[in-house]
């Protein structure tokens, strides 16, 4: 007979893993909860589905909001989980997505639940994701579980679409603009440069600062392109390391008009998921330990690692929220009311639907501020540089027609 691998969880609830030889999965996994053991995943040993690790290839987040809400639609049904994860995968056109659609699928046929079938693949379902499918699966709502997974990726999607949005404007202008000037040193400045030197005349200061800056660029134009690498790269291992990660994210929510902005994306996303964690069953210092760890900020993140440590010592919310000076004092009001009245979940619902109005809002505003700044540097910099070209033709003229 066939030798399996196995994880799952005994009585207590302590995680146990091994082998055992039995004639299929399920023949297992009946004998594993005949022993009290709450099957995990159960795989065939030499025959484990390994996740693909394609450099390129990438499970986007609409891709899986999409997969929440078709699943919950199917599961609302009533057709069995198996063939819905069958079907799903059969239609997805992710190759990476459809092969780990068709691992789920393939663990969840060994006797392992749906929540423990996603961690294999912790790229694609992270552990809001996991823990929610947890909590359905024992509260048996998970087509309602699915529904608010869906709901919360589409509003993080239409989050992070708007704040993209936002800085392409800014990027791209700024782009072509460095391409412009570039271009303007590297072939339009020598051309003057050479008619100057024929001609021998003084040139003007502004003059002799654009072309110095011609003649760096013709020479080193590498040491440019060098200096944007390791600025990038340097960025790279600073946020590497824990704590060049949370002094960097720390300096960004410090910077002007972007500052701000930060705050209320991180405030907002922080919300939504504590709100969504707790309106699932899950309980509120497992969801304080997933929020920290989705939160994308490391200032945020450690904030409320101190609030579960708080809360954990008997502690309520509000107080350490408070003291850890990262939420406004709307946040820690309204959370406060929500502990008050038993209606937490609602409350940073509520909020989150606030600040991300408000995301919108100062993007529009950053946008206003950004777009005549661009304008304006762009037009004295290279209008300069036209202007410091023409100034000893100007004088020429002049000369002769005195």
């Amino acid at each position: 007979m066939p030798v399996f691998t196995f994880s799952g969880k005994d009585a207590s609830g302590q995680k146990i893993s091994g082998e055992r030889v039995a004639s299929n999965k399920q023949a297992l996994g009946q004998q594993l909860r005949r022993e009290r053991i709450t099957p995990g995943a159960i795989r065939e040993k030499g025959k484990e589905f390994v996740m693909p690790t394609f450099g390129s290839a990438k499970v986007k987040v609409k891709d899986i909001a999409v997969f929440f809400r078709q699943f919950s639609v199917m599961i609302d049904a009533g057709l069995p989980l198996v063939q819905c994860l069958e079907i799903l995968a059969a239609n997805q056109e992710n190759p990476t997505f459809q092969k780990t659609l068709t691992g789920v699928r393939t663990t969840v046929e060994g006797g392992a639940t749906l929540a423990n079938a996603m961690r294999q693949f912790p790229n694609v379902f992270d552990d809001l994701t996991t823990n929610m499918i947890e909590a359905g699966e024992t509260g048996g709502i998970l087509d309602v579980i699915l529904q608010r997974l869906a709901t919360y990726v589409e509003k993080a999607v239409r989050l992070k679409s708007a704040v993209k949005s936002a800085l392409i404007y800014p990027i791209a202008v700024v782009s072509i603009a460095t391409l412009i000037v570039g271009a303007l040193l590297k072939f339009v400045v020598p051309i003057f440069s050479n008619l100057f030197n024929g001609l021998g005349v003084t040139l003007p200061l502004p003059t002799r600062i654009v072309m110095g800056l011609s003649a760096f660029v013709q020479s080193f134009w590498w040491v440019a392109i060098a200096a944007v690498i390791g600025f990038i790269f340097g960025l790279k291992q600073i946020r590497k390391h824990p704590r060049g990660r949370y002094y960097f994210d720390k300096f960004l929510l410090h910077v002007p008009v972007v500052g701000p902005l930060l705050r209320k994306i991180a405030v907002g996303r922080f919300t939504r998921t504590l709100g969504t964690l707790i309106t699932s069953g899950v309980p509120i210092l497992e969801g304080l330990a997933i929020t920290a760890r989705t939160s994308g900020n490391a200032v945020l993140e450690e904030a409320l690692m101190k609030v579960r440590k708080a809360i954990e010592e008997g502690r309520t919310i509000v107080d350490p929220l408070r003291e850890c000076g990262v939420f406004p004092n709307m946040v820690t009001q309204m959370i406060g009311v929500g502990e008050a009245t038993g209606a937490m979940d609602n409350m940073l619902q509520k909020i989150a639907d606030f600040y991300e109005e408000e995301v919108d809002a100062a993007t529009r505003d950053m946008l206003a501020l950004l777009e005549p700044a661009i304008i304006g540097v762009l037009g004295v910099t290279i209008g300069g540089i036209v202007i410091s070209l023409y100034m000893p033709l100007f004088a020429m003229i002049a000369k002769l027609a005195g």
